[in-house]
């Protein structure tokens, strides 16, 4: 995986992450600032995408819509309505990307992170500056680890590796940012223009969503595809 890894851009990244943790109070894990932009990408979607069921078109789509959206990077510790509460509209980092992704989708992280979390403490990180000792339906689901741990509860999680081909339009991608931060994408279905075969990231990694050609920019720390619901076991276990 590492061969197309630049140790001056981690550098960079890591650098950012520091910056950034003055503005993370609460702690929350996972985006820096990130350099290269790509033009945004045509949102129309397809007749399958606009049904009502959560599929991996349907996320890459939601993905897609947040290119529309303008979101000031913003790590505070806020207190949130639940459940389906959010932060400012305005406001987000890289696991709000993917919280609304999903919401649009009729998937509500927040409660779902939340009632595993309230059932299954121990069986989730507690990084010792998050200082928990009960679960926090304004936090628990906006940070990285926590994600990771629940995608893999849920059979979501499906193996790293470095050919590109492996990862589909839908798929989560985390990657370290140095020490315990991490960072979190959506894959979707729009290519490199430097390798047709590498699917392109939206994600917010300090200034906003953005799509960008950075999946295997950064060491990958997991590959995750879930989709919830009676079709979702088959999309999760698919290789």
């Amino acid at each position: 995986m590492s061969g197309v890894f630049q140790v001056l851009r981690l550098s960079t990244w890591r650098f950012s992450a520091v910056l950034l943790g003055g503005l993370m109070l609460s702690g929350m894990a996972g985006c820096s600032n990130q350099q290269v932009a790509e033009k945004s990408a045509d949102v129309k979607r397809s007749q399958s995408a606009r049904g009502n069921v959560a599929t991996p078109e349907r996320l890459s789509y939601a993905a897609l819509d947040r290119l529309r959206h303008r979101v000031v990077y913003d790590g505070r510790y806020m207190p949130i309505g639940y459940p389906n509460g959010d932060v400012p509209a305005n406001v987000g980092v890289c696991t709000d990307t993917v919280i609304r992704s999903y919401r649009k989708l009729g998937v509500d992280l927040q409660r779902l992170v939340y009632e595993d979390i309230s059932q299954n403490f121990y069986s989730y990180p507690n990084l010792p500056k998050w200082g928990l000792d009960k679960p926090d339906p304004n936090i628990d689901h906006r940070r990285v680890h926590n994600l990771k741990a629940f995608f893999t509860r849920h059979g979501g999680r499906v193996p790293v590796s470095g050919n590109p081909t492996d990862y589909r339009a839908g798929d989560l991608v985390t990657w370290s940012l140095g020490g315990d931060q991490e960072h979190i994408g959506i894959v979707v279905n729009r290519k490199s223009t430097a390798d047709p075969n590498r699917p392109m990231i939206v994600h917010n990694i300090g200034e906003g969503e953005k799509i960008e050609d950075v999946l295997f920019q950064m060491p990958i720390t997991g590959h995750y595809r879930y989709f919830p619901g009676r079709s979702g076991a088959q999309y999760a276990a698919a290789q």
